[in-house]
C-alpha cells in the first residue's frame, strides 16, 4: 500500500492519502445472501444519515430565519477563510473577500497583524458592536493565544460565552484542555474554540544526527536532548563536528517561556521567571561557544538552516512549522528530501493556534454556533483538515485514530507519523500562567537580551532596557 502523506506541498501524495483515508484498513468478503443483507443495511444506514443531516440542516435554517443576512468575520490572514471554503458544507465563494451560506452574505475583513494593526482594528470596533447596525456588526473574530485574554476577559466582554450560544461542555469534550484554558475568562466562562492543537517538539536533521549521534531514530535522539543539560552537552558534540545546535537562541525561547512557574505580572509587578532566566544563562553560553547565533526568527539567516548545506541541527516547532515554513517545495531543502525527524525535546510546549470567538452583539448566533461546532468539534471535518491541510487538530479521537494508523506518515519527516507525540504533548501543555501581558513582555525581553548575547550590554543593562520598554508599553505597570 502507498503511504498517506501529510505534507501539503506534495499535492499528488495528499490526494492519494485522502482517498486511502476514507477506506477501511481491513475488509471481509461477503457473498450471496450475506452480501445482499449487508448492502441493504448499508443503504438503510446511509438513508438514515442523510435524513438526520437534512433534518439538522433544516432546523438550523429555520432557527436562522429571523437572523441577520450579513455575516462579518474579522481575520488577519487567509487561513480561516480557506478552512471554511474547503470544509464548511454549504459555503460558496463569491470573490476574494465575499461568500454565501444559504441566503447569508459572508464578508471577510482581513487586517494584517503587522504593527499591531489587527488588534487595533478589533479595539476600535468591538466595544461598540452591540449598537452597530445589523449589516455592520462583527459576528466572528479570531484571536491568538498571546493576546487572547485581552478579548475574552469578562470585564471587557466583547467575546460571547459559548454557553450563551448553546454550546455545551459535552460538545467540546474531545478538545484538549489547554486550548480551552487559553480562552476561559476569570469566571470560568469559555469564550472561544480552536480547531488546532499546536503542541510542538524538536525537529532535527536526520543526516546530522546520524553522523554526530550515531542514530536518527526519534526515541534514541531524544536521549541526547531529553533535558537542557543533555541538550547543551549535545551542542558541544555538534560544535566539534562543525554544526550548530540551533539556528538562533530565539528557537528555544518558547520552550522555556511555556514552562514558567508564574506569570509575567503578579499584583502589578513584572518579574522574570526562573525558567526564562535559565534561557538567558543557557543561551549566552551557547552564543559565546559559537554553538548558535542571535538571528531573528523568520529572518533569512534563521531560515538558512532549512537547506541541506546548512550546519543547523534542529528547530523547535509544531505541525504548521514543519508543513508550511520549512521550504518543502524547494529543491535543496531538507524538507523536500524528507530529512527531518521529530522528537519531544527538553520540555513540552506549544506554539501558535487560532481561536474562533463570537462577538457580543452578533445578529447571527445560530449560524455562528454552527460554524464553531462544525469547524472545531465535527470528527469528519477535523480529520479532513488533518489530512488535507496538515493541521494538528484539536480532537483527541481523531488524533488517536491517525496516530494508530500504520499507513499514515509525514513525507517531510521521512515517513514518520508525528501524531502520537503531538497528541501526548497537547495533554501536557499548561496555560495556567498566561496573562494579558505575555505578547509584549516576551517580545521586549528577547529584544533586550539580544544586546547582552551580542556583547553590547551587560545583563543588568539589558534587563533595565526591558523594564523601561515594558513600562512604556504598559504604563499601568510603572
Amino acid at each position: 500500500m502507498k503511504r498517506k502523506v501529510l505534507a501539503t506541498v506534495l499535492a499528488a501524495a495528499m490526494v492519494m492519502g485522502l482517498g486511502a483515508c476514507g477506506g477501511s484498513s481491513s475488509s471481509t468478503a461477503t457473498t450471496g445472501a450475506d452480501a445482499t443483507e449487508s448492502a441493504a443495511a448499508t443503504t438503510e444506514s446511509a438513508a438514515a444519515t442523510t435524513e438526520s443531516t437534512a433534518d439538522a440542516s433544516a432546523a438550523t435554517t429555520e432557527a436562522a430565519g429571523d437572523e441577520g443576512k450579513v455575516l462579518n468575520i474579522e481575520v488577519w490572514n487567509e487561513e480561516f477563510k480557506s478552512r471554511i471554503t474547503d470544509h464548511y458544507e454549504g459555503y460558496e465563494a463569491v470573490d476574494a473577500t465575499t461568500g454565501k451560506i444559504g441566503d447569508v452574505t459572508v464578508n471577510w475583513h482581513i487586517t494584517p497583524s503587522d504593527d499591531n494593526a489587527y488588534q487595533n482594528n478589533l479595539d476600535s470596533k468591538l466595544p461598540g458592536n452591540v449598537d452597530a447596525s445589523a449589516d455592520d456588526k462583527i459576528d466572528i473574530f479570531l484571536v491568538e493565544a498571546d493576546y487572547a485574554l485581552k478579548y475574552v476577559d469578562a470585564d471587557v466582554n466583547v467575546a460571547m460565552p459559548l454557553s450563551e450560544l448553546g454550546i455545551t461542555d459535552a460538545d467540546l469534550s474531545k478538545q484538549y484542555q489547554y486550548t480551552k484554558d487559553v480562552v476561559t475568562d476569570a469566571n470560568g466562562e469559555l469564550r472561544g474554540a480552536s480547531w488546532q492543537a499546536c503542541s510542538a517538539g524538536l525537529i532535527y536533521n536526520r543526516k546530522i544526527a546520524e553522523e554526530v549521534l550515531g542514530t536518527q531514530d526519534p526515541e534514541e535522539v531524544q536521549e541526547f536532548v531529553k533535558d537542557w543539560d543533555a541538550f547543551n552537552e549535545t551542542a558541544a558534540k555538534l560544535k566539534e563536528k562543525g554544526y550548530n545546535i540551533t539556528s538562533t537562541v530565539n528557537d528555544t525561547y518558547r520552550v522555556y517561556s511555556n514552562n514558567v512557574s508564574a506569570p509575567w505580572v503578579t499584583d502589578g509587578k513584572v518579574a522574570v521567571d526562573a525558567n526564562i532566566d535559565k534561557w538567558v544563562t543557557d543561551s549566552k553560553a551557547l552564543v559565546d561557544a559559537g554553538e548558535t547565533t542571535t538571528a531573528e526568527l523568520w529572518s533569512d539567516d534563521w531560515s538558512k538552516g532549512f537547506f541541506e548545506d546548512s550546519p543547523v541541527f534542529c528547530y523547535f516547532g509544531p505541525a504548521w512549522l514543519i508543513n508550511f515554513s520549512m521550504h518543502a517545495d524547494e529543491d535543496g531543502s531538507v524538507a523536500k528530501a524528507g530529512g527531518w525527524g521529530l522528537t519531544t525535546g527538553p520540555q513540552g510546549f506549544y506554539w501558535g493556534g487560532t481561536w474562533i470567538c463570537a462577538a457580543q452583539g452578533t445578529d447571527n448566533p445560530t449560524l455562528v454556533k454552527d460554524i464553531i461546532l462544525k469547524m472545531t468539534t465535527d470528527d469528519k471535518v477535523m480529520e479532513d483538515i488533518a489530512v488535507k491541510d496538515s493541521d494538528c487538530v484539536n480532537n483527541k479521537d481523531v488524533l488517536d485514530k491517525l496516530a494508530n494508523d500504520a499507513e499514515f506518515g509525514n513525507a517531510i519527516l521521512g515517513g514518520q507519523n508525528p501524531y502520537a507525540m503531538l497528541a501526548a504533548g497537547a495533554e501536557l501543555v499548561d496555560m495556567s500562567n498566561i496573562s494579558i501581558y505575555d505578547q509584549g513582555c516576551n517580545e521586549e525581553f528577547q529584544g533586550a537580551m539580544k544586546n547582552y548575547f551580542d556583547g553590547n550590554a551587560t545583563y543588568e543593562e539589558a534587563l533595565a532596557q526591558f523594564n523601561s520598554a515594558v513600562t512604556e508599553k504598559y504604563p499601568e505597570l510603572g
